[in-house]
């Protein structure tokens, strides 16, 4: 009888939110789980603790081959690493712009440039890219935000036709609203605070939705929506996850007419 190989899987920003509870509950689920953190962690965790910055080039490599080193082998991929920049688009500097994109679109790449070598070279695996719903419409307020989850999906189709014959699946999950430390770690351009053309609508836009995810539920369902994707030998290109109060943007955006579109969007938003 030929012996039952483990799984590996690799979890980036696996120190809060998504991140762990992707991690702790594949480890649950007999994984061999790698998760990564910009700092070390400091409890004793459920899965193997990589310190892995995923803005950073060598580090980044170091992790991924270090992971693979322990183990022998690389399954699959959750790109869960990221951060949220809030103000208006007029007055993000590009400094700040750049800063978002460099976590949330070219960490994802970097990962993935990572670990494609050996995944290609064992014959298959999974690259599960964590999107957003802000990823499917422009998220007012949230511009950069936005646009890097915009960013990432376009780079994620792209790179689902270019591996598929190496038996690699990418897939892309796209969640609303959940409790997470996301909101704390949320930063606000520098001019928000002295903002008068925008801050009336920008302070009602952020009171809302940090108001959301405070109250929003457990990020497990995402935790078991990955593990469903990578026990799918053929899984979609996208899944949305969350409140369907939220997830109804994305019909609402694709069959009705852009000018109605925007005007409920408008009306839920007070813009």
């Amino acid at each position: 009888m030929s012996e039952i190989v483990q799984r590996v899987v690799l979890v980036t920003g696996a120190s809060s939110g998504i991140g762990k509870c992707c991690a702790k509950h594949l480890a649950s689920r007999g994984y061999r789980v790698f998760g990564t953190s910009r700092r070390p962690l400091e409890s004793p965790t459920a899965f193997d603790a990589i310190q892995m910055d995923v803005d950073d080039d060598r580090s980044v490599v170091d992790g991924v081959q270090t992971a693979i080193q322990k183990a022998g082998r690389l399954d699959a991929v959750v790109n869960n690493a990221g951060w949220g920049l809030m103000g208006p688009v007029e007055t993000t500097t590009i400094e700040e712009a750049k800063a978002q994109l460099e976590t949330n679109f070219f960490g994802v790449l970097r990962v993935c440039r990572a670990v494609l070598p050996a995944m290609r070279q064992q014959g298959g695996g999974y690259i599960v890219n964590i999107s957003s719903l802000a990823g499917t419409f422009g998220l007012p307020f949230s511009g950069m935000y936005s646009a890097s989850k915009f960013a990432l999906e376009g780079a994620s189709e792209s790179l689902r036709w270019e591996t598929r014959r190496h038996g690699i699946r990418v897939v892309l999950v796209e969640p609303g609203d959940f409790r997470t430390s996301f909101p704390t770690a949320r930063r606000l351009t520098a001019a928000s605070a002295a903002d008068n053309v925008y801050r009336e609508a920008f302070e009602r836009i952020r009171v809302a939705q940090e108001k959301d995810e405070l109250n929003g539920p457990s990020p497990d369902p995402i935790a078991f929506l990955v593990e469903r994707i990578l026990c799918t030998p053929n899984p979609r290109i996208r899944y949305s996850v969350g409140l369907l109060s939220q997830r109804i943007v994305i019909p609402c955006k694709r069959f009705l007419p852009q000018r109605l579109f925007e005007w409920l969007l408008c009306r839920v938003m007070g813009l």
